[in-house]
């Protein structure tokens, strides 16, 4: 059965929360799957864990009773990245996302296989969303490096637009355009937010972040958080802190 869209219940601050596996290894991310699944239910795959460990580390993170954001950025021509988002799907992960400067026709053959596919195989279809623009890119690099012209969130809040009219479900975007994007796209897009950083943390090479109530009282539905959670001396007592600011949020 397709799962519906993310609208349809209000969701725990546990479920807001992302914890990023940005590890070398199958054994440190999992034993921080261990950790922390009591406290919260998705962790994020990113491409250096994923190209490491290949499917399967998708698969014990399932086993150890975690949902999984599969972070890998999908970005090709439209039947490449619709058949990596079938295999995303059939992989069972919660959440999987491609670059909305991948184009209109991309985002929707994506949106349109996938959901084929699960309607076709029985599955249920991951929350597909579009990634904006990193939040690593400023302002000198979106004009110099990128060519682009429009401001950044200016060029975000466009992508978010393209993202939303083709169908995807949400849509990876900094605190600093979640209230632009909300109104452009309604209070039912999903926003994941990146660049969180809880209050004294390092900023790292993050350029455009946030403190975890501050994305929420802007509109962010999850929060990202990688390095301030699993560096930490002590995460699980991390994670404590953030749900209960995120709580009071």
């Amino acid at each position: 059965m397709i799962r519906k869209t993310l609208n349809e219940n209000k969701l725990p601050v546990s479920d807001r929360l992302i914890v990023a596996l940005d590890y070398e290894t199958e054994e440190a991310a999992l034993a921080m799957v261990e950790r922390l699944s009591g406290l919260l239910t998705t962790f994020k795959v990113g491409s250096q864990l994923f190209t490491k460990c290949g499917p399967g580390i998708v698969r014990k993170i399932h086993d150890a009773g975690g949902r999984v954001f599969l972070d890998l950025k999908f970005h090709d021509i439209p039947t490449t990245v619709a058949k990596a988002g079938i295999e995303a799907a059939r992989l069972g992960v919660y959440m999987f996302n491609v670059h909305a400067s991948g184009g209109a026709t991309m985002m929707k053959r994506c949106m349109e296989m996938v959901g084929e596919a699960c309607e076709r195989e029985g599955l249920t279809r991951p929350c597909i969303i579009g990634v904006t623009l990193l939040t690593s890119i400023c302002e000198e690099t979106l004009r110099d490096d990128l060519g682009v012209t429009r401001a950044v969130s200016e060029q975000v809040v466009h992508f978010a637009r393209l993202a939303r009219e083709n169908g995807l479900d949400g849509v990876v975007a900094s605190v600093r355009e979640v209230e632009a994007i909300r109104q452009a796209c309604g209070k039912d897009f999903r926003i994941v937010t990146p660049g969180i950083r809880p209050s004294g943390a390092s900023l790292d090479d993050q350029s455009r972040v946030a403190t975890p109530g501050e994305a929420l009282r802007q509109g962010s539905d999850y929060l990202v958080i990688g390095r301030p959670i699993t560096a930490a001396p002590d995460p699980e007592k991390r994670v404590q802190e953030i749900l209960q600011e995120m709580g009071k949020a």
